[in-house]
């Protein structure tokens, strides 16, 4: 019998949970051992409390992180959540023990912020809006995140002193290689049932929300995550005629460089990949190395931008169109469309008019 794998929640469900089961006990009196909260893709998900109580200035909530069947390296960790009221409406993050602080440009927040992103603080808002109660100091701590954080990318990402606090809707899918491969490939079947022969595939929720902003039909838009090849290969083998690479420039790069299973972990030349193109079309040799440099790809995207070369990238996707058909032998027609994490589009080579270098405004879920 094929085993079903469980799902589990996010560091960012965590904190959340924590904070309902703080507000719950500030409102009511009540220390609760599990929460009911909604995430950000609409899935209900209910929470195990470990422990709740009050401090001196505040209140703290303790709930362990459950991956379910995903090997996420802080499951059984400890969140450690502390809510303190606070003057006016506004919600305040803090990074206690075990979570780090942005160092570095490129990534989603900016530096000196705490290592909370986007979607996990929206899920803290959406939960605080329960109770409307005004304003707090959120804190989020894991004493194992100082230990837990070395065997990640965040020193060399930028993130120092902890782990991240992350996940684009609260649930955690499981990422069982084969098993999550399988799991993709019935969105094909399903978009081709549909009567769709054009398909839009995204890596990932920034690509997802570009494409339903560009009105692409939700049938067509199939998540690849980072098994793009393989997806190839299936849209391919069912008669596919065309497909749409949509995603951030940093997966799509890699590409254009031949690399068709993204995870960082398989393969990385995203700035090797800018850096060549720049260079080919004219970048000085003391800016490439500031390329190479570049702490991520929306690092690099800025010195691309201070050097008015943005025509880089309808190159870049034209090569990774190209790549594309040649690892299908030609079985499909492949275009692709770059993005930045704010919703802009940097390039491609989709002959629609008022697609091209179009100005998305979106706030990411992530």
């Amino acid at each position: 019998m094929k085993k079903i794998l469980r799902s589990g929640y996010t560091t960012g469900a965590c904190a959340a949970a924590g904070v309902k089961a703080a507000l719950i006990l500030l409102t009511t009196g009540e220390a609760v051992d599990a929460v009911g909260i909604t995430a950000l893709d609409g899935t209900p998900l209910k929470i195990p409390v470990a422990h709740v109580e009050k401090l001196s200035d505040g209140l703290r909530a303790e709930v362990v992180k459950f991956s379910g069947d995903d090997p996420d390296i802080t499951n059984g960790a400890s969140v450690f959540t502390t809510v303190r009221k606070i003057f006016g409406d506004e919600i305040i993050f803090r990074a206690g023990v075990g979570v780090g602080h942005i160092t570095k440009p490129g990534l989603q927040l900016p530096v000196g912020e705490p290592a909370i992103n986007p979607a996990p603080r929206q899920l803290i808002r959406n939960v605080a809006a329960e109770f409307n109660i005004g304003g707090l100091e959120v804190e989020i701590s894991i004493p194992a995140g100082v230990e837990l954080a070395k065997r990640t990318l965040n020193p060399i990402l930028g993130v120092e002193g902890g782990l991240s606090i992350i996940g684009t809707t609260g649930v955690l899918l499981p990422m069982s290689e084969e098993a999550f491969k399988n799991s993709l490939v019935p969105q094909i079947d399903v978009a081709k049932a549909a009567g769709f022969d054009e398909l839009v595939f995204v890596p990932g929720k920034i690509g997802e929300t570009i494409a339903k902003q560009l009105n692409f039909p939700d049938g067509a838009i199939i998540q690849t995550s980072n098994f793009i090849g393989f997806m190839l290969e299936a849209a391919a083998e069912r008669g596919i005629a065309k497909v749409i690479l949509c995603g951030h420039i940093g997966k799509l790069a890699k590409v254009a460089a031949g690399v068709f299973h993204t995870h960082n972990r398989v393969a990385d030349g995203r700035l090797e990949t800018l850096a060549a193109y720049s260079a080919a079309a004219g970048l000085p040799a003391c800016e490439v190395q500031k390329i190479l440099d570049a702490n991520t790809a929306e690092d690099a995207a800025q010195i691309i931008a201070a050097n008015h070369l943005e025509r880089v990238y309808k190159t870049i996707a034209a090569r990774a169109s190209l790549r594309a058909e040649r690892y299908v032998f030609g079985k499909l027609k492949v275009k692709t469309i770059l993005v930045d994490y704010a919703g802009k589009i940097l390039g491609t080579d989709v002959a629609i008019g008022v697609l091209e270098m179009r100005s998305i405004s979106f706030r990411r879920g992530d």
